[in-house]
């Protein structure tokens, strides 16, 4: 079963608005098996709604439409399925009583008729009850399809997806079981994993699919099945992944479909281990911190992170030598050294990591290349470090250093 989710609104073709319900409601189709054809967005105009309408009821059985709900002239989303469907809008007292309960509860100006206009819907239409938000959702049969219009507001489209489309969709269809597993691989780029696990690949059945997915300093590898005997798919997923593993063990992190990176993946073994980590931080700006501190339970492991960001600071809060700084530059080896070496003694930390670098556009302090970073590693027993060139642009150098830094702490913690 296939299915097309159109989004409406000027703002998300001026990329005034990140489009981030198509990808949600994606995410949630394919869990109960159903496939997205095509992701369409449109204007705030209602030719061109009506030409989706029609243009999607070819290619796809659900069709699920985001935006143009509110109260204002432009939302006309209900008014072109309205016209669309040869119905008329009628107040509904049941939507009507939920925004009058809403506005009572949470909004302290007056509510005004257009608020009220918005129990106006299709006569034809189920309302789905949005008990976040004042537009409600709507359930449309035309035949053997279904097309369902949801508010743009990401969080009321998310709740009526979980809470009413869903549950319906599954009660409505007989759908395949689909199951991706992704596997995380640090240190492999793309040609280099495909020449290793060809032969592997070569021998993959046509039911099971297979997708590079490339990232900065990581690749993403994931194997896809589908198929009404749940069990089977997912033992013939399992089947592959066991046969590819020893190819990719030393570099394999973990299953994004579980929740793993790399970050999550040092964090655990820190833990197991009994093992802390503090960083200093010069042209990544604290941003190698904020990936351990986003996980539950970082405090367990993670000591701190002393952003230097200036020359300044390395010498008078971090304690770097001004005559290293001076004899070898504040990008270089030896300054990542005693940048890692510091963060140690001063969190008394088993692990420091330290960046130092020039992400660009300009010099900057340093007359190293835009792009150079050198990135150290401190243990108790000593440290080392990375030059490493990046290129550009300044993001671009920024995660490459993040990536290289979490890899090369997580090949010296397997050593343990």
């Amino acid at each position: 079963m296939q299915a097309e989710i159109i989004t409406i609104g000027d703002e998300l073709l001026i990329g005034q608005v990140l489009d981030t319900n198509s990808a949600f409601i994606g995410r949630e189709l394919n869990k109960i098996g159903v496939s997205v054809y095509q992701i369409t967005s449109i204007q705030d105009d209602k030719s061109h709604i009506l030409k989706a309408f029609s243009e999607a009821e070819k290619n796809a059985d659900v069709i699920i439409i985001t935006g143009g709900l509110g109260p204002t002239k432009d939302d006309i989303t209900k008014k072109a399925i309205a016209e669309y469907f040869n119905d008329t809008l009628v107040r509904n007292l049941a939507v009507q009583e939920n925004i009058e309960a809403l506005w009572k509860l949470y909004v302290r100006q007056t509510l005004l008729q257009v608020n009220l206009d918005q129990a106006y819907v299709p006569s034809k239409a189920k309302v789905l009850m949005n008990t976040l938000g004042t537009a409600p959702g709507m359930w449309l049969e035309k035949g053997d399809k279904t097309f369902i219009s949801l508010p743009g507001v990401p969080f009321e489209m998310r709740n009526l997806i979980v809470k009413e489309v869903v549950p319906k969709l599954k009660g409505k269809y007989e759908t395949p079981f689909i199951l991706h597993k992704t596997l995380l691989i640090y240190g492999l780029g793309e040609s280099t994993l495909a020449n290793r696990i060809e032969a592997w690949e070569d021998q993959l059945p046509s039911h099971i699919k297979l997708a590079y997915l490339p990232g900065i300093g990581k690749m993403r590898l994931r194997v896809s099945s589908k198929g009404f005997d749940e069990q089977k798919v997912i033992d013939d997923v399992q089947r592959q992944i066991d046969n590819v593993m020893p190819l990719i063990e030393k570099e394999f992190v973990g299953f994004e479909d579980e929740g793993q990176t790399m970050e999550a993946f040092i964090g655990k073994k820190l833990s197991g281990l009994n093992l802390s980590l503090a960083v200093a931080e010069s042209c990544t700006g604290g941003k190698l911190a904020e990936r351990f501190t986003s996980n539950s339970g970082a405090s367990g492991y993670f000591k701190g992170c002393i952003v230097s960001y200036s020359t300044e600071s390395k010498i008078n809060v971090l304690g770097v030598s001004k005559d290293i700084i001076d004899k070898y530059s504040v990008v270089s080896g030896q300054v990542a050294e005693a940048m890692a070496m510091q963060t140690i003694k001063k969190f008394n930390s088993d692990y420091a990591i330290a960046t130092t670098g020039n992400a660009g556009p300009t010099k900057g302090e340093a007359n190293a290349e835009v792009g150079t970073v050198f990135i150290a590693l401190a243990t108790k027993q000593g440290v080392i470090s990375e030059e490493f060139m990046f290129g550009q642009p300044r993001e671009r150098v920024v995660n490459k250093a993040i990536s290289k830094a979490l890899e090369m702490l997580q090949k010296e913690i397997l050593k343990n």
